[in-house]
């Protein structure tokens, strides 16, 4: 919370955030950002507690002047794990999923099926239950895969519809897809030192590579689609330069010669990745023909031209 305060501080302003469940778990976290009204589309665990109705909740009458009064909970209605509402809930049982494309990967489309229902949860302070949130339930139609995700805000309201929600919820992927490059091409987390700052210059170091390689990548990149065969990866953008660096000291015949071998082998590679991509589409098209859905008609949550 002291670094989204420190962020609003310095005049960042976002439409939602989002979170795994280890802070979707955790009440405290969703009451404070409640507190300072900010929007959160967040994964949470299964045993994650809600209601679908909202509890009676009153407060007692004050025993004397200047006493405060306790809030309680009437009633005896017990909230409920969401994998048991996505289990046995009627409101649930009696809802058709609806069948999203959530992101487009080099493997194909990632389509989810999708309900969802307005519920409360309990809170730590004195209210006892939070304003109205959203609960989605995503399955993944060809892995079976279920995933739980918390709203503090519902379909309907000013600036958000289902589809809204679904892009905050799935946003994490492109994030973890940046840790994981920094991580396996450029060492963010091969670093042996002791103490803050040290640790500190290194991942600082890192970032600055990889921001360096990103922009290297959009500029340079002749097409953005990996099956034209020319899209260049982080990876490739990482090998360019350390050829150029091992090479920049050599007699300009060797260093054309260490240039050219250095192309040729990313051609290679980059041909190989356009074909192993369209295989992975080829196979995972089938598979959803299969299953009766048609990948080109599904309902999408993918930012289109125009979008904020």
């Amino acid at each position: 919370m002291d670094l989204l305060d420190r962020a609003l501080g310095n005049g960042i302003r976002v439409k939602a955030w989002t979170f795994d469940e280890f802070y979707g778990r955790n009440g405290p976290f969703l009451d404070g950002l409640d507190a300072r009204r900010q929007a959160f589309v967040g994964e949470i665990p299964p045993d994650f507690r809600v209601w679908l109705d909202p509890p009676r909740v009153v407060r007692d009458p004050a025993a004397k002047s200047g006493v405060r009064r306790r809030t309680r909970l009437v009633g005896g209605r017990r909230s409920s794990q969401v994998r048991h509402l996505r289990r046995h809930s009627p409101a649930f049982h009696a809802q058709r999923p609806q069948r999203y494309l959530v992101k487009d990967t080099q493997q194909g489309a990632d389509i989810w099926e999708i309900q969802w229902h307005t519920c409360w949860r309990r809170t730590q302070g004195e209210r006892l239950v939070s304003r109205q949130h959203t609960l989605i339930v995503a399955r993944h139609v060809l892995t079976d895969e279920i995933k739980y995700f918390l709203a503090n805000r519902v379909p309907g309201q000013p600036g958000w519809n289902l589809r809204a929600l679904l892009r905050v919820a799935f946003g994490r992927w492109p994030i973890e897809a940046c840790f994981r490059e920094a991580k396996e091409e450029l060492g963010f987390d091969h670093y042996e030192c002791r103490g803050w700052r040290c640790i500190h210059r290194h991942l600082a170091c890192v970032i600055l590579s990889q921001l360096f390689c990103a922009r290297i990548r959009h500029q340079f990149s002749p097409a953005a689609d990996v099956l034209s065969g020319e899209r260049l990866t982080l990876e490739q953008v990482r090998r360019a330069t350390s050829a150029y660096l091992q090479a920049i000291e050599l007699p300009r015949p060797l260093r054309l010669k260490r240039y050219q071998r250095e192309l040729d082998e990313q051609q290679y590679y980059q041909q190989r990745n356009a074909q192993a991509a369209e295989s992975h589409r080829t196979a995972r098209r089938k598979r959803y023909l299969e299953l009766g859905i048609d990948p080109d008609t599904i309902k999408s949550c993918l930012p289109h031209d125009g979008d904020p």
